[in-house]
C-alpha cells in the first residue's frame, strides 16, 4: 500500500510517498481503508522529532475516516463495510490504517468523509477542553487563542453551542481575522498589532474573561493571566511557540483562578474509554449544523509535503485535508 513516511527528522524533504507493507490486526483491532485524513500541528512537531522520538521510519498522521475492511475476532461493535472515524495506532497518512475498537467511531450517514476526516482531533479536543476541562457555563465570556486555525474555528462554534456570551479570538496576522469571524467570534484581536490582554480587559469592562484556551505558550500564557477574571480557568493544551510560560502561584489562590492542562494524545493513550461520550456530542453538533468544520485546502495524499509547508508557514486557516481516491 501507499503511505507517507518520515525517514529522517527535519524538513518536508524527509517526507516520502512510498510503498509500505500492509498492516495486520490483532483481535481487538480494525483495518480501515482510508478515504480522508488531515494535517494537525502535532504532525509538524512529530516530523521534527518534537513529539517523542518515534522509531524511524514512521507514518505521519493522527486521524482518518474510511471504510472497514476487516475486524478482529474480539470486535463486537463494528462490521465490514461500515463508515468510521478512527484515531489509528501507527499513523493515518496511508491507504490502510489499523485502529483499536475503543478509538473507532461509526460516522452518521449525514456526515461526509471530508468532514469526518478533518473533524476528529479538532472537534473532540475542543469539546473536551470546553465542556469537561474548563466546564464552560452558559453566559460566560471566553478568549480563544489562534482563533483562525482548525482548533480555534472549531472551539468558537462549540463555545457558542454551549452558551458562551462573548467569544473573543486572537490571531497572529490580520489576514486571518475574517476566518475567525466567519466561525462566530464576536471580537478578534491581532496580537502582533495590539496588546491582546489590554484589549480583552477593555472589551469586558476590566473584568477579564472566564475561560481562556491557550495552545501557544510562552509569553502568551503569561499575558493571558492578566485578562483572566476571578474564578476564571486558563486551559493550556499546547505550546506552538516552542516555549512554556512561567506562572506564579500568587496569581492564582487569592483570585480563585485555575490553570488546567490537557492533552488529547495522553487521553487517547491512557483513558480511551472517556472519548466515546465526546464522539456522541461532537456528532450531535455536526448533524444539527451547530458545528461546521472549516476546511481551507484539500490535497491528495501524495502531496502531503505541500500540505505541511502550508500549515508550517502559518498561512493556513481552518483545516488542511488529505484525500485518497481508492
Amino acid at each position: 500500500m501507499k503511505a507517507v513516511i518520515v525517514d529522517k527528522y527535519g524538513s518536508v524533504e524527509n517526507m516520502r510517498y512510498t510503498d509500505v507493507e500492509m498492516p495486520s490486526i490483532r483481535s481487538n483491532q480494525i483495518l480501515i481503508r482510508v478515504k480522508t485524513t488531515s494535517v494537525n500541528f502535532a504532525d509538524i512537531k512529530a516530523r521534527y522529532g518534537n513529539k517523542g522520538q518515534a522509531k524511524l521510519p514512521f507514518i505521519l498522521g493522527l486521524e482518518a475516516a474510511g471504510i472497514i475492511e476487516k475486524v478482529g475476532s474480539d470486535v463486537k461493535s463494528f462490521s465490514i463495510g461500515q463508515r468510521v472515524l478512527a484515531f489509528p495506532q501507527h499513523g493515518s497518512y496511508a491507504e490502510y490504517v489499523v485502529a483499536n475498537e475503543d478509538l473507532t467511531f461509526a460516522i452518521p450517514d449525514r456526515i461526509r468523509f471530508d468532514t469526518a476526516g478533518a473533524c476528529g482531533i479538532v472537534s473532540f479536543l475542543s469539546y473536551k477542553l470546553l465542556a469537561d476541562i474548563a466546564k464552560l457555563q452558559k453566559g460566560e465570556n471566553i478568549l480563544i487563542h489562534s482563533a483562525s486555525g482548525g482548533v480555534g474555528t472549531t472551539a468558537i462554534q462549540i463555545a457558542k453551542a454551549l452558551g458562551a456570551k462573548n467569544i473573543i479570538g486572537t490571531v497572529g496576522n490580520k489576514k486571518k481575522i475574517p476566518m475567525a469571524l466567519s466561525a462566530g467570534a464576536d471580537h478578534t484581536i491581532c496580537y502582533e498589532q495590539v496588546d491582546f490582554a489590554d484589549k480583552v480587559n477593555e472589551l469586558t469592562d476590566g473584568k477579564g474573561v472566564d475561560v481562556i484556551l491557550d495552545s501557544i505558550g510562552g509569553d502568551i500564557t503569561e499575558q493571558s493571566l492578566t485578562c483572566l477574571a476571578d474564578f476564571g480557568r486558563l486551559v493550556v493544551f499546547g505550546n506552538s511557540s516552542g516555549e512554556y510560560g512561567q506562572i506564579k502561584t500568587n496569581d492564582l489562590h487569592a483570585s480563585c483562578r485555575s490553570v488546567l492542562g490537557f492533552s488529547f494524545g495522553t487521553t487517547r493513550r491512557e483513558r480511551p474509554e472517556i472519548v466515546k461520550e465526546t464522539a456522541v456530542q461532537v456528532f450531535r453538533l455536526l448533524e444539527s449544523g451547530q458545528l461546521d468544520i472549516k476546511i481551507s485546502e484539500r490535497l491528495p495524499l501524495k502531496e502531503a509535503s505541500l500540505a505541511h509547508q502550508f500549515v508550517e508557514s502559518r498561512n493556513s486557516t481552518g483545516k488542511v485535508l488529505l484525500y485518497l481516491d481508492n
